[in-house]
Formats: structure tokens, C-alpha cells, sequence
């Protein structure tokens, strides 16, 4: 029996979208707060375009291939920045800001239509409700929450800087089933792509999992095997809790 309904965050909760727009914007949040530091940078947008997706390549070698998540100060300091001659030490101070940022401006998020009247019900029907999302940001997914409203309905935010593990790795699951004390038989996971919020639910024994297209979900699952399945394919995130509501008999 689910008792428990675990949310993906970005293209689930969120419509997410990156543009050229996002992108131009993030790079010049980047210079903003990198002088405001006290560091010299040079006015060539396009140069430190290049030098920071650079760094990101290099990072996404690493997370992508062990699905592991460092701190900001690690990802900046040891990746993103290199380039420009900076390291860990004098990133450390302000590398979340540097995360926050880039989470909220390289992608333009919005909460999804139908979400707050969603949790409303779920939590009305007695379910227990958390995030599991990959994140390089330590706080950014608490702020977002808080400015949509819906912060409260949630008993446990697991997110990827903290326990560093990204999913679909098992632990980053492990961790959420531990926190918000449920059997992985007993949750239903939701999420927008099927290489992180099919795969890895079922993989730890998930009771079921719903799966949402998003803007990232062609960009995240190029090559996943075509027998990946989730329990339920919906369109609207309402059909959650109307899908659950049948389920339970309510």
C-alpha cells in the first residue's frame, strides 16, 4: 500500500526551460558576483561563456559517470572556475552563491500549473510527501519551495550537495526512505526523466512511479533503453492524486 509520494524537483514540481536568454543572464551573474568579491573579470561575455561551460564539461564528466554530487565550493573552486585562474580556497566563501545563482538563472523555472491543488490532496488523504533532486546547490530548492508556497507540505527534502550521491544512485534514495522513515514498497516516486526518476526508484524497489514529460526529459534520457517503463505515463501532475485517490479507495 503507497503511503508516501517522493517528488523529482526541476521539470516536475517546476517547468524548467534553458535558453540562450538563461544562459547569457547566468554568465553575467557570475561576473556580478565575482566582483563584488573583489575579482577581477573581464568584459568578454562570450570568453567566460566558453570558460565556464568548460568547466561545467569537465564537472559533468565526473557527476554523470559516478552520480556523485561535491560541494559547491568543490564544483566551483576545483571546476567551474579554473579557467579563469581561481581555485577552492578562494571560491570556498562565496560558492553557494555562486550555485544559487546559476540554479536560478541558467534555468528559468516556474511551479507547474496544478501542483498546490496536487499536495493539497495528497495531503488531505493522509500521504507523507518529500523531495528527492539532483542539485549543485545547497539551499537553493529550500528558497524556491518557500517562494512557491508549498514548503509545508513537504516532511523531507533530499537533495544531491547534501548526501552526494545524484540520483538515479541508490543511496540519494536510501537516504529519503530513511529520513521520512518509509519502505521503499510503500512510496511512489515522481518524476520527469526516465534514466534518474524511473530507473533509480525501481532499482531500490519503489511500490510505484509516474513518470512527466519536461523540457529536460529528451535532454537527460538520449540512449535509455527503450524497456524502461514506469507505472504510470501522465500529463497533468493533478493525476497524481487523482490516480492515488483511485488506487487507496477514496
Amino acid at each position: 500500500m503507497i503511503n508516501t509520494v517522493l517528488f523529482d524537483m526541476g521539470g516536475t514540481l517546476e517547468n524548467i526551460l534553458i535558453d540562450e536568454d538563461s544562459k547569457v543572464a547566468a554568465v553575467k551573474d557570475v561576473t556580478r558576483i565575482l566582483r563584488s568579491h573583489g575579482i577581477s573579470v573581464s568584459d568578454d561575455i562570450q570568453d567566460l561563456r566558453k570558460k565556464l561551460d568548460a568547466g561545467w564539461e569537465r564537472y559533468n564528466a565526473y557527476r554523470d559517470v559516478h552520480f556523485r554530487e561535491l560541494k559547491p565550493e568543490e564544483i566551483w573552486g576545483d571546476y567551474i572556475l579554473t579557467d579563469l585562474g581561481l581555485d577552492f580556497k578562494t571560491v570556498e566563501p562565496f560558492a553557494e552563491e555562486l550555485a544559487h545563482s546559476w540554479e536560478i538563472t541558467y534555468y528559468k523555472r516556474s511551479l507547474r500549473e496544478g501542483v498546490p491543488e496536487m499536495l493539497e490532496g495528497l495531503k488531505k488523504l493522509g500521504y507523507k510527501l518529500g523531495i528527492i533532486s539532483n542539485t549543485a546547490s545547497l539551499f537553493q530548492v529550500f528558497r524556491v519551495l518557500e517562494n512557491y508556497g508549498i514548503r509545508d507540505y513537504f516532511c523531507d527534502v533530499t537533495l544531491s550537495s547534501v548526501t552526494g550521491y545524484r540520483k538515479p544512485h541508490p543511496n540519494i534514495f536510501f537516504v529519503s526512505l530513511n529520513q521520512i522513515q518509509s519502505k521503499a514498497s510503500e512510496c511512489a516516486y515522481v518524476g520527469d526523466t526516465y534514466s534518474r526518476d524511473v530507473v533509480g526508484p525501481q532499482k531500490v524497489g519503489f511500490g510505484m512511479t509516474f513518470h512527466i514529460t519536461s523540457f529536460l526529459t529528451r535532454m537527460k534520457d538520449a540512449g535509455i533503453r527503450k524497456d524502461i517503463r514506469p507505472t504510470w505515463s501522465i500529463e497533468n501532475i493533478y493525476d497524481v492524486y487523482t490516480i492515488l485517490k483511485e488506487q487507496a479507495g477514496k
